[in-house]
């Protein structure tokens, strides 16, 4: 006898199982279904039988986060193990704002809050507003510069348009329910404040929940969830768990930011759309970028959802574990890191008891002031407040490992219409695809296996392709200086050999001479060698540790007076080409400028090599 399983989802195998289990009957023995009326009733059964099926296996899977498809489902699992997604992000710039006048009597000069500038892209331009009220004070000649709370000229602006949402409070008996219909807010530049009555001008500011250490009855806080349809709801405590909650008749006003997100990332240049007004009289901003608008982002993706929340969940809000740090700082600064990684002191090298070591990458363009309040906010508010210990928060730049890869390989040419020189170029945009992909974050490991698996499978003219590692880190010594200076890679070193430089470096001026420093054949002692009349300037710079991958120059740079780029590019063979596994604060990446394909084509006992 057939049996039908609650697996197969296939219709047309349903309708075979539906005539195999009739024919096992004698009624049905000989009879021809589908020359029959009775197919019809087959199609009917199994095409009920068949949606039933997906019905079921979809609800089964939007029950559990891991498996989920719909952003409503993956966000509503978030929220009920205290992860609230990410909203739009707006684009963050930074300028400097000053004002020239003839006023040498006041004193003191105002920036308010929400005054606007435009920068454009292409022809679509976008709105930039200050958050805060910026002061200055008169130089004595009538010129005002404008600083922000740290003394300093930096002075953040967010993309977007100015919302309100007002709500009035009904009965206590009744179920409150406050919806913000806009998909566009960023929960980042949100302000609620609570008014006593809907005259009244008295107010409480609340704060968001992912903002706050500790809740009391007394607390106010919000809480914003982003509701099935991509709108926003706002929620308060019952005046007790979750901190007081507004009483009837109050009215909430919600101010925010309707942002672009990532649209309005690049935007250099800006212009105040107001001029200002001193002592009565109206003056043009001047204005000059610091940093171009960066930082902007769309929703956390399903994916993001999906990684994060359940590390949140593991942490608790307390920090113990490396990875708590990692959990809680992702979360709360999402929308200026692209990554981050912690670990213990006792993994450090040296290892060093009662510190917990963190490593933060910010996404690319995000000003320095930014950079250092959000460790300073780290180290202090959150640190302090979540560590269980007295545990030290020490930061790590991340350490970029450029690899230069040297791809070789033989070319078919009939068994492809791609020229040669088209399939090396598209090698290339495979490794930076995959590079992409695969690396520039923490603890991303690079296989040589994965790549040439990739690189093989774009064209079936590839054969028999291979290929050489080197790893590259760079330094940057101070030009006609003596120094002491030391470059840590992430993976052992290859032991020197007498027929190969394990070390290179690009070039540099040295002793009034194009060189380059290299280790000697068959020794971990780096030398100065110049390239044009091929001898040793100097024999012994430095040397490197190849079980540590550790480079050591001593008293180096006196005679050191230019060198190509922003730094001294220093590669090496690393003793393991097959796989490259950082450690730490360690990120790989890909110097595409370094990185060869090189294909031969063997036709007829003639071979021709080219290289891109």
């Amino acid at each position: 006898m057939a049996i039908i399983t609650s697996s197969s989802l296939d219709f047309d195998t349903i309708k075979q199982a539906l005539k195999t289990k009739l024919q096992a009957s004698s009624e049905f023995a000989d009879y021809d279904f589908e020359g029959a009326g009775l197919s019809n009733i087959l199609d009917v059964l199994a095409y009920n039988t068949h949606l039933n099926g997906l019905v079921a296996n979809i609800a089964i899977n939007e029950t559990f986060l891991n498996s989920a498809q719909l952003r409503s489902s993956v966000v509503s699992h978030a929220e009920t193990i205290g992860y609230y997604p990410h909203s739009k992000t707006a684009s963050l710039a930074t300028i400097s704002a000053s004002v020239a006048t003839s006023d040498t009597v006041t004193a003191q000069a105002t920036l308010p809050a929400n005054t606007t500038f435009t920068g454009t892209i292409g022809d679509t331009s976008y709105t930039f507003q200050t958050l805060e009220a910026f002061t200055a004070a008169n130089d004595g000649a009538g010129n005002f510069a404008f600083l922000n709370s740290s003394g300093t000229a930096s002075l953040s602006i967010k993309e977007g348009t100015l919302k309100t949402k007002t709500f009035i409070v009904g009965d206590s008996t009744e179920e409150q329910v406050y919806i913000i219909p806009d998909t566009e807010l960023d929960k980042n530049t949100m302000k609620v404040d609570v008014f006593d009555t809907t005259t009244s001008s008295s107010f409480t500011s609340y704060s968001n929940v992912e903002n706050t250490v500790r809740i009391e009855s007394t607390s106010t806080i919000f809480i914003v969830r982003e509701t099935p349809n991509g709108f926003f709801e706002l929620i308060f405590g019952e005046g007790n768990v979750l901190g007081k909650s507004p009483s009837a008749g109050n009215k909430i006003v919600v101010t925010y930011l309707a942002s672009n997100a990532a649209d309005a990332n690049g935007i250099s240049t800006f212009t105040a759309d107001d001029d200002i007004r001193i002592n009565g009289s109206d003056y043009t901003l001047n204005v000059t970028t610091l940093t171009a608008s960066a930082a902007g982002d769309d929703k956390e993706s399903i994916t993001s959802i999906k990684r994060n929340a359940p590390l949140v969940f593991a942490s608790q809000q307390r920090l113990v574990t490396a990875d708590d740090y990692k959990a809680i700082i992702g979360q709360r600064f999402n929308s200026l890191i692209s990554d981050v990684i912690s670990w213990g002191g006792e993994d450090n090298v040296p290892a060093i008891y009662g510190r917990t070591y963190v490593s933060i990458n910010f996404f690319e363009n995000i000003p320095e002031d930014i950079q250092t309040a959000t460790k300073n906010t780290i180290a202090t508010t959150i640190s302090e407040n979540l560590a269980v210990m007295s545990i030290d928060t020490v930061f790590a730049d991340p350490a970029f490992t450029f690899i230069e890869l040297r791809v070789k390989f033989d070319f078919d040419p009939e068994l492809t219409n791609v020229t040669l020189d088209t399939t090396q170029n598209n090698i290339k945009s495979a490794v930076a695809s995959y590079f992409t992909e695969n690396l520039g974050m923490f603890n991303k490991s690079f296989r040589q296996s994965g790549l040439i698996t990739a690189i093989d499978a774009l064209s079936p003219a590839i054969l028999n392709s291979s290929m050489t590692v080197k790893a590259q880190r760079r330094f940057a010594p101070t030009l006609n200086t003596v120094g002491n200076y030391t470059v840590d890679f992430p993976m052992p070193i290859a032991a020197p050999d007498d027929v190969n430089f394990v070390l290179t470096s690009s070039s540099v001026t040295y002793d009034g001479k194009t060189s380059v420093l290299r280790n000697r054949l068959s020794s971990t002692t780096i030398e100065v060698f110049d390239t044009i009349n091929g001898v040793v300037v100097e024999d012994n710079v430095g040397s490197y540790n190849k079980d540590t991958g550790v480079i050591t120059f001593t008293g180096f740079g006196s005679k050191l007076s230019a060198y190509v780029g922003d730094a001294i590019k220093i590669s090496v063979t690393p003793a393991n080409q097959q796989t490259i596994k950082p450690l730490r604060n360690y990120i790989l990446d890909i110097d595409l400028s370094l990185t060869t394909a090189s294909g031969t084509i063997d036709n007829d006992n003639t071979t021709t090599s080219l290289t891109v």
